[in-house]
């Protein structure tokens, strides 16, 4: 019975080393990617959105693991954590290049545009909150149907999400035309992501007993 139970205790922080540190991935590659502006079946939408809606059903899983509370830490965690990584992509790209070693220009592709970061930060961290708290919200009137809690948090949380990043980011520098085309393109996209990946909200089994916190 103790043999058993490491096992499954063992399985469990796997699980959670694993989707928790995918999930700080996808919110790191999907920071990078918005620095790109790109044009994808007549919408403009910054490159960040390819990769970002799938952070929704990975915080999902993580919840499924470790609960609401160790959930939102993680959430603020990543935060933090592409707040260094913005501010050493910025100091690597001040500090001087090797003129004996050919290399592009670092600074022109991967230093900040640091009010696009800034808004996909705030913009990240208002939206994965909310999609903790409608998830929460689901499970207290039922906890069957796992499906149905991706597609209700995700549907909180993605366009308040798109609202505020695209208006942080982009409100007052490019036209208004493009800033909801990025808008309704985000929503689009994010809503897509989001239905493909409902299966894999059921990669894990339900573990912390006091999800509801």
């Amino acid at each position: 019975m103790k043999k058993t139970s490491v096992i499954q205790s063992n399985g469990l922080i796997n699980n959670i080393l694993l989707w928790g540190s995918a999930y700080i991935a996808a919110q790191i590659f999907a920071d990078i990617g918005s620095l790109k502006i790109i044009y994808l079946f007549g919408f403009s939408m910054d490159a960040g959105t390819l990769v970002y809606p799938i952070t929704f059903t990975l915080r999902d899983i993580v919840h499924k693991l470790i609960g609401a509370k160790k959930t939102r830490l993680l959430i603020l965690s990543a935060a933090v954590i592409n707040v260094f990584m913005a501010g050493f992509f910025w100091l690597v790209g001040v500090l001087k290049a090797d003129p004996t070693v050919i290399q592009g220009d670092f600074a022109a592709v991967l230093s900040p545009v640091w009010r696009i970061v800034i808004a996909s930060i705030v913009a990240e961290v208002i939206a994965e909150l909310l999609d903790t708290e409608a998830y929460i919200w689901w499970t207290k009137i039922t906890p069957k149907y796992q499906w149905a809690r991706v597609l209700i948090s995700n549907a909180v949380s993605v366009p308040i999400d798109s609202l505020a990043f695209c208006w942080l980011a982009f409100g007052g520098v490019l036209p208004s035309n493009v800033v909801w085309s990025i808008f309704f393109a985000n929503v689009i996209v994010k809503m897509i992501v989001t239905v493909v990946s409902v299966p894999g909200v059921y990669l894990v089994k339900e573990h912390d007993p006091e999800i509801k916190s």
